[in-house]
């Protein structure tokens, strides 16, 4: 019960991450480049990052995402941006993973251990009961403010290609003030200008 006041308490306590608002700061373990190395999210400031969650290590939805997010990182990197995988398993347990799976050794972004559930609360992923966090993805600007949210039941696995489409539309909403980008825009469609010579135009 004691420990169950004191969690409760840190979760007041606590300032989560909202769209459109800066990201709290935090810090974590992560298995880098076959090292044991110290993350924190204000680290990032100054490029895109992308915070992406999974529920475990050596399952069967999640090797084929971070296969996926492997096979395009060096576009993100393109793009200005930065990837960090997270799960609640301990980054020994990611080394054990990616030693052993041909696809998680293609992964060369940071796999941090959320051990102590600290991001899965602030991003709004912890799943109580099960100890793991649900599939989420979040886009952050360079100003450390939230910009894109997607979460997905675990029995639904996500695209890279779909998620480097919408980093290419955050970073030209950032660069192009006043211009939004409508369904499925890619890169070089047209783009909106919002304003009352629109409105029922469309």
């Amino acid at each position: 019960m004691h420990d169950e006041c004191c969690e409760n308490e840190e979760m007041e306590e606590m300032v989560f991450a909202t769209v459109g608002h800066k990201i709290p700061d935090a810090e974590a373990d992560a298995y880098h480049n076959d090292a044991i190395e110290k993350v924190r999210l204000s680290h990032y400031l100054g490029k895109w990052l992308i915070v992406f969650f999974y529920p475990a290590d050596f399952t069967f939805v999640c090797p084929t995402e971070l296969e996926e997010m492997a096979e395009h990182y060096a576009e993100f990197q393109k793009l200005g941006a930065e990837v960090l995988s997270v799960s609640t398993d301990t980054v020994f347990v990611h080394k054990a993973w990616h030693d052993t799976s041909d696809a998680i050794k293609k992964v060369k972004f940071p796999m941090l251990s959320d051990s102590r559930h600290e991001l899965c609360h602030i991003f709004g992923t912890y799943i109580p009961e099960e100890g793991l966090s649900l599939r989420g993805t979040f886009v952050i600007d360079p100003d450390g403010i939230l910009r894109i949210v997607e979460v997905n039941d675990n029995s639904v696995g996500r695209s890279a290609k779909e998620l480097l489409r919408k980093l290419q539309a955050a970073k030209f909403v950032r660069e192009h003030g006043g211009n939004v980008c409508p369904a499925s825009w890619e890169p070089g469609d047209d783009t909106l200008k919002p304003g009352l010579d629109l409105v029922g135009k469309i």
